[in-house]
């Protein structure tokens, strides 16, 4: 019998308010299992708008503790309410100062397997990360959760390929890559590079964009989301670029062990010719 995974992903547009965005994505959950799907995950800072477009103190209210925080702590129940993963992306206060853009990762019974922290921060016009983020500091995560194991990209770190193929040599068969990103700046890579990733490194990737324009900026946020197989086929269409959508697709993950049997290309790695690579 194949491994089919029936897989699920939301791009939203901003509500105005934590509560009710939540509350959006708690629907669309539970829509997600209605249809079968056993996994899904939500956009970058999924409970909050994206205010990293500018440089306020006040974003910082949006930040809360990971795993004990209140948004980590609904999610726990809803996973266990529909028996589905759920990867919560959120921004984490750790301590005092110590402020991470983070992803959590929520088995189906509601335990909290652990969480991934956004390793590469932007700095640059309506994208000011480094205001609010430190960088990453736990390594590459691979969650072994009911459906297989699972990964986390962040956004900005699609485009450094070192994290794709850690994340690949670490187990995972599907890395979901929250993300928020707009129409001008880096369109014309969003179909190209989680597709290249997913083949350089023969796993599923679920590429997930927000939507719209919200209330800190101009950024358009095109949405346009979607899964691609270990052979950079998009799985069914891609989302819309100006809607809100839950996206389900079923995910063959029988198909990752075909294509590393007949492209080789974890057995044709020469790591001990790549030493230059990690040289400051």
């Amino acid at each position: 019998m194949a491994n089919v995974v029936r897989a699920a992903l939301v791009q939203a547009t901003w509500t105005g308010d934590t509560e009710s965005m939540v509350a959006k994505h708690e629907e669309h959950a539970r829509e997600a299992a209605r249809q079968g799907a056993k996994i899904i995950g939500f956009q970058e800072v999924f409970n909050a708008p994206y205010f990293c477009q500018v440089q306020e103190p006040e974003h910082y209210r949006w930040a809360e503790p990971v795993p004990d925080g209140p948004t980590t702590s609904r999610m726990r129940e809803l996973a266990r309410e529909t028996g589905m993963v759920v990867v919560v992306p959120v921004f984490e206060v750790e301590q005092s100062g110590f402020y991470y853009n983070t992803a959590v990762v929520i088995d189906a019974d509601g335990s909290v397997l652990g969480k991934y922290r956004k390793h590469h921060i932007p700095q640059v016009k309506g994208f000011w990360e480094k205001y609010y983020f430190k960088p990453g500091n736990l390594g590459w995560p691979v969650f072994d959760t009911a459906v297989g194991k699972v990964g986390v990209y962040i956004c900005y770190d699609r485009h450094f390929p070192e994290g794709w193929r850690q994340l690949g040599l670490n187990g995972a068969q599907i890395v979901y890559n929250p993300s928020a990103t707009h129409r001008g700046l880096s369109s014309h890579l969003w179909r190209l590079e989680q597709p290249a990733a997913a083949v350089a490194n023969e796993y599923f990737v679920a590429a997930i964009n927000r939507v719209g324009v919200e209330e800190y900026g101009d950024n358009d946020f095109y949405g346009t989301s979607y899964f691609v197989d270990p052979r950079g086929q998009f799985v069914g269409d891609t989302a819309s670029d100006k809607e809100e959508e839950l996206v389900v697709r079923d995910l063959d993950f029988d198909l990752i062990e075909e294509v590393r049997q007949q492209w080789a290309f974890y057995r044709d790695r020469r790591p001990d010719a790549y030493e230059g690579l990690v040289q400051p």
